[in-house]
């Protein structure tokens, strides 16, 4: 098995999972694609750097090595798409969010190639949240998934005008207790703005592990990344950072006291 991902082991039952966190293209890869494409411009970028202060707290975090363009770890392995009747990315993405090719022509990913990169980066990836996840409940009683994204805060490709700070998902109230959404919504996001299921209701990650009868709780966050970066410039912007970091921290925090402290199967 390719060392694909980063696992750090936590002490409390909260996993944070960062799928599209990774920058690296395998070069076999990288030598058919764009120039475009190889600067990986739509990756979420920072989140290990972001949620550092989670690690402090115990939280379990899983981070990928590999880059959304070689393959999406939060898409359907079978190419459904995430919203229908919407523009979505496939699960080997062949265009940026601009629309721009990903690679060079006549050298998109074959259905050989697709297949066995699902074999090499998505099985290794989906395995590690299931067993730790499986973990967690089996150790705490339950268990908490966080999935942690950020984009663009203009991508008209997706959606029209600026898109608000924090984006919560829990694929309308199907991913997770109605009481953990409620606590999350309730907290202090000012001078933030926030939604929940807006333009995003979490992925495939989140749709497929959040089973809140079974004890597993799924919530995904697409936070702007105008909140903590230069995002022209793609560079991580430590003032803004510090800003918004104490939000994300009482997020992590009002996680971690559900998991811990909830009546086990109260999903509501």
């Amino acid at each position: 098995m390719l060392d694909s991902y980063t696992l750090i082991k936590g002490s409390v039952p909260l996993l944070i999972s960062m799928p599209h966190n990774g920058e690296e293209i395998p070069e076999d890869i990288a030598q058919v694609m764009t120039a475009k494409g190889r600067e990986v411009a739509d990756t979420d970028w920072y989140m290990d750097r972001l949620y550092s202060f989670a690690k402090a707290l115990g939280a379990y975090i899983l981070i990928p090595k590999y880059n959304r363009y070689v393959i999406d770890l939060n898409r359907d392995p079978d190419g459904v798409d995430l919203y229908p009747g919407a523009n979505n990315t496939e699960l080997c993405p062949t265009t940026a969010f601009d629309l721009s090719p990903l690679y060079k022509e006549g050298c998109a990913p074959t259905a050989e190639q697709i297949t066995e990169r699902v074999k090499n980066y998505w099985q290794p990836y989906h395995q590690a949240l299931k067993s730790t996840m499986q973990a967690i409940k089996a150790e705490f009683g339950q268990a908490v998934l966080l999935e942690a994204h950020s984009i663009q805060s203009h991508v008209p490709r997706f959606f029209q005008g600026q898109l608000p700070d924090f984006n919560f998902g829990n694929a309308d109230g199907k991913s997770c207790a109605a009481e953990l959404i409620s606590i999350l919504v309730g907290l202090d996001y000012a001078p933030y703005t926030m939604v929940c299921n807006g333009r995003f209701k979490g992925g495939y990650i989140t749709r497929a592990f959040g089973q809140p009868d079974n004890d597993f709780h799924a919530i995904q966050l697409e936070l702007s990344q105008f909140t903590y970066m230069n995002e022209q410039a793609m560079t991580y912007n430590e003032t803004l950072a510090m800003q918004v970091q104490p939000k994300l921290e009482a997020l992590v925090k009002a996680l971690i006291t559900f998991a811990a402290t909830s009546n086990k199967n109260a999903t509501n």
